[in-house]
């Protein structure tokens, strides 16, 4: 945040109250997708003890190294980054498995931090849920806070601890004179019928529970489990409601104005009402 580099690239960090609502996968099709459209992007997975974010991008095999051996000086920053091998501009940072939360120190998640915004446009970091140690460390130096919800009452209560937690606790807001945090909302499994049906939370129950602007709107889709199997990320794939919801919402991220898409429900045909 005070970096006297005028340049350096810009840290998110995706992160939530509640665990489970699909942090890992959105943090790896939002890296991908930033990758894709030509930015040097590093997504850094915070889960110290809990990795999982290689699995989702295929790497699991090719971790030699991680973020708690650069913090304690056993590898060079270079010699953990895994380079993905569909996309040059893309590279992982894994976490522990071994080592303990205790492992990360403000002085230490800095050195690193600014090391990757000197030879990266945007470093990703995938923080675990919650605001314990791997959290507080995302997020506290964060430029951008994805705040990642399910459209249910108690991921949007957490949500909402995790939104105050961000704008009093980081880095930025310490400091006080410069821009605060920028948050934005990520809805994900979100079904338009059930939402319809008043059977879970809307778009705009969200909006108004969260007071946040909404990046995007992921659907309910049954590939994403089948995807982070295969080690590839949703956004790779063709023809897909969920793919298509993660590069809108990347877009959006950048700048683009879109209309929210897969929000509504799919009018049900005649045949499907009459036969089930």
């Amino acid at each position: 945040v005070d970096s006297p580099n005028p340049t350096r690239g810009r840290i998110i960090c995706i992160t939530s109250g509640k665990g489970g609502v699909g942090k890992t996968t959105s943090a790896a099709s939002f890296a991908f997708g930033l990758a894709e459209r030509g930015h040097k992007t590093c997504v850094v997975d915070f889960d110290i003890g809990l990795r999982n974010l290689d699995i989702h991008l295929g790497m699991e095999r090719r971790v030699i190294f991680d973020l708690v051996n650069v913090l304690l000086d056993e590898c060079t920053l270079s010699q953990a980054l895994i380079k993905d091998k569909r996309n040059p501009n893309l590279v992982m940072l894994a976490a522990s498995q071994t080592r303990d939360k205790e492992s990360l120190t403000v002085e230490g998640v800095e050195r690193v931090l600014a090391g990757l915004t000197d030879s990266f446009e945007y470093v990703v970091l995938d923080s675990p849920a919650g605001i314990e140690s791997g959290a507080r460390h995302a997020m506290y130096f964060a430029d951008d806070a994805i705040i990642v919800s399910n459209p249910e009452m108690s991921s949007c209560r957490d949500a909402d601890k995790m939104v105050g937690f961000v704008s009093s606790r980081s880095r930025r807001a310490e400091i006080g004179d410069v821009q605060p945090v920028s948050q934005t909302l990520l809805i994900t499994r979100y079904d338009p019928q059930r939402a319809e049906a008043e059977e879970s939370l809307s778009i705009s129950d969200m909006n108004e529970l969260l007071g946040l602007p909404v990046v995007g709107v992921i659907p309910e889709n049954k590939h994403v489990l089948t995807c982070t199997n295969l080690g590839t990320p949703i956004i790779t794939m063709d023809d897909n409601n969920a793919s298509g919801a993660y590069e809108d919402m990347v877009d959006r991220y950048l700048g683009e104005e879109k209309e929210l898409r897969f929000t509504t429900p799919e009018p049900v045909s005649f045949f499907k009402k009459m036969f089930g």
